[in-house]
């Protein structure tokens, strides 16, 4: 999977910069625990860690193509190209020698072959970078879900890039200041495709290249959700599906090292856990391995409540049991989800403090102990957006707000329920007025909404609902990719995303909302199309989100935490909090009520502390 980084300057040498770039790539061993490597050229310099899944000998990086003697072309590369194989059987029938068996070296070849259209011959994740250095151009290329991260700081002759604001801010141009509209970006829970939230910083939007000249940068979409007519019938439309699936788990199967699939006993990842068990059986390479996560007591103790109707635990090990899995449940206790290394490896993870709080302590825990197992793992992420699955898609309310639907959702669960409080609840108010959280959040909102597709003569709800969708895979499928990204590569696991294949994201896209909710439930029709392989009390099990703890103790954890930040008068989000309002919660609030804002409070804290931030608000 690995990490990439990289500085291009047209004033200076770069052959002499080996030390700034190893410390860029430091900042990722994480992510690429396997090797390391940094390649200098006059006016680029090119960093990678490497996590090796393929061609495991020969993939090192950075990579280059040569020709007598002289460098045509290098690249520090990210991700997987599922279609590597039949690529590379193309360029060799159009003369191309391979030196390697690995993907990245498709991807360079490619390129030359193609140019910059070669984007729309990849089917997979990455994140890379190309350097030409007959051209001095650098062109930057992420793929079309977004699903690997990719981040650029433009300076005075050049830019900086990273996988991760890390390696940039490693850099001694770089420096993290946040002012007004990236702390209402970090708070407001909306994921905008490009803001990066430090200033001067942007994130490549999924879908699009940058090119990297003397005369300055320029951005080009090359892929973007489009409006076409459905005109397959149910039955045509469930068997295409269920084509896709197969075709897309198998090719995402592909790997040179150890892998498993994520399951929570919910549809999604019970249908890849499935498809791959029959994939891996058919090829003689099964069983098929799984992961849970549960905590301490949870299952025998679970207490149903308005999001969480059933523990996770008996789900999984029925589908499990099901395809005969080899299944293993990664059990937690409260210990470890408050330990302060793990939420501080978290916050290092994400180089933000937004998140789910314990939600992502959980997953990162998760993924550190299947990584002492397995080197891959295969999940479920996007098939809410993509089929319909969360309640507010299927709520009359929250589809004719006019907001993002999952703020209208969360707004409504804190109103009508006392014992929680929002996220900013703690932060004091004139940092609130200042950064205008309502304003932002609703500009935002118009700004994803200017930018659905339109298909002729579509109105009343199919048109609303194809705004929904697009809000979701443009928008709320960015926030849970990144999580997953930075939780599992932090461990260096790599996570693939099967629902995220763009094929399928494309068709299912342009189903009418009829359609896709056939059966009056959510997700009609990835149920059916899976149905054969699912036992019926998965099948038909009401969706559930990412489990959390309810062990009371957690709470409590971060109240001392909160109590012992305001006797810290150094601490350095004091400054942003209402002290009354935080000290008033510390001293009465029950612990349900206090998770979510104290969360927030000690990673703002930790954050700013770790990051040496500046708040120009």
């Amino acid at each position: 999977m690995c990490g990439i980084t990289g500085w291009v300057s047209y004033e200076r040498d770069l052959t002499t910069e080996h030390t700034v770039l190893a410390a860029m790539n430091a900042t990722m061993a994480d992510r690429g625990p396997d090797a390391g490597g940094v390649w200098l050229d006059t006016h680029a310099a090119l960093g990678h860690r490497r996590l090796a899944v393929i061609d495991l000998e020969g993939g090192a990086q950075p990579m280059t193509v040569t020709h007598d003697g002289r460098t045509l072309l290098a690249t520090t590369y990210s991700g997987e190209i599922y279609n590597y194989r039949e690529l590379r059987a193309e360029l060799v029938a159009r003369g191309h020698a391979f030196t390697t068996a690995s993907d990245t070296e498709v991807a360079l070849r490619a390129y030359l072959e193609w140019g910059e259209d070669f984007t729309r011959r990849l089917n997979g994740m990455y994140a890379f970078a190309l350097w030409d250095p007959r051209s001095e151009e650098l062109l930057l290329v992420r793929d079309r879900m977004g699903i690997k991260p990719l981040y650029y700081y433009p300076t005075a002759d050049g830019l900086l890039f990273g996988s991760e604001p890390k390696a940039i801010l490693a850099h001694p141009l770089a420096r993290a200041v946040v002012d007004a509209e990236g702390l209402a970006e970090l708070l407001a829970f909306v994921k905008t495709p490009g803001h990066a939230v430090y200033r001067g910083m942007r994130e490549l939007r999924p879908g699009h290249t940058l090119r990297v000249r003397r005369g300055g940068l320029t951005e080009r979409r090359y892929w973007a959700l489009e409006a076409h007519e459905h005109t397959d019938d149910l039955a045509t439309t469930v068997h295409h599906v269920r084509e896709l699936l197969d075709d897309i788990v198998q090719r995402q199967l592909i790997a040179d090292v150890p892998l498993c699939t994520l399951l929570s006993g919910g549809l999604d990842s019970s249908v890849i856990t499935a498809l791959a068990a029959e994939s891996l059986r058919e090829s003689g390479r099964g069983p098929v391995r799984s992961f849970a996560v549960d905590f301490v007591g949870q299952t025998e103790n679970f207490r149903p409540d308005a999001m969480r109707a059933t523990p996770d635990g008996p789900y999984a090990h029925a589908l499990a049991e099901h395809v005969g899995a080899d299944h293993r449940d990664i059990v937690l206790d409260t210990a470890a989800l408050t330990d302060r290394a793990h939420r501080d490896a978290v916050l290092l993870a994400r180089d933000l403090p937004i998140g789910m709080g314990e939600g992502d302590t959980s997953l990162y825990l998760l993924c550190k102990a299947i990584r002492e197992q397995t080197t891959v793992a295969l999940s479920g992420e996007s098939a809410d957006e993509i089929f319909g699955g969360y309640a507010w898609f299927h709520d009359p309310a929250a589809v004719a707000a006019d907001t993002f639907p999952w703020l209208w959702a969360i707004q409504r669960g804190f109103a009508a329920d006392q014992t929680r409080l929002s996220r900013e609840a703690l932060l004091a108010p004139g940092l609130l007025g200042k950064i205008d959280m309502a304003g932002y959040v609703r500009e935002r909102y118009h700004e994803a909404i200017a930018e659905v597709p339109r298909l002729a003569g579509e109105s009343g709800v199919e048109r609303r609902m194809r705004e929904i969708s697009h809000l979701h895979l443009t928008r709320f499928v960015q926030f849970l990719l990144d999580r997953k990204d930075r939780a599992s590569m932090a461990t260096g696991l790599e996570v693939r995303v099967p629902f995220c294949d763009h094929r399928l994201v494309e068709y299912v896209f342009n189903a009418p909302w009829a359609m896709k909710t056939f059966d009056g439930r959510e997700k009609s029709l990835l149920r059916a199309a899976a149905r054969d392989v699912l036992p019926d009390v998965v099948a038909e099990r009401v969706k559930s989100p990412y489990p959390s703890t309810q062990d009371p103790a957690y709470a409590e954890t971060l109240r001392g935490d909160l109590r012992a930040l305001l006797a810290d008068t150094d601490a350095p989000a004091r400054d942003l909090l209402d002290l009354g309002a935080t000290a008033d919660t510390v001293s009465h609030a029950p612990g349900p009520e206090l998770r979510n804002s104290a969360e927030v409070v000690l990673a703002l804290d930790t954050w700013l502390r770790s990051y040496d931030v500046t708040l120009d608000i």
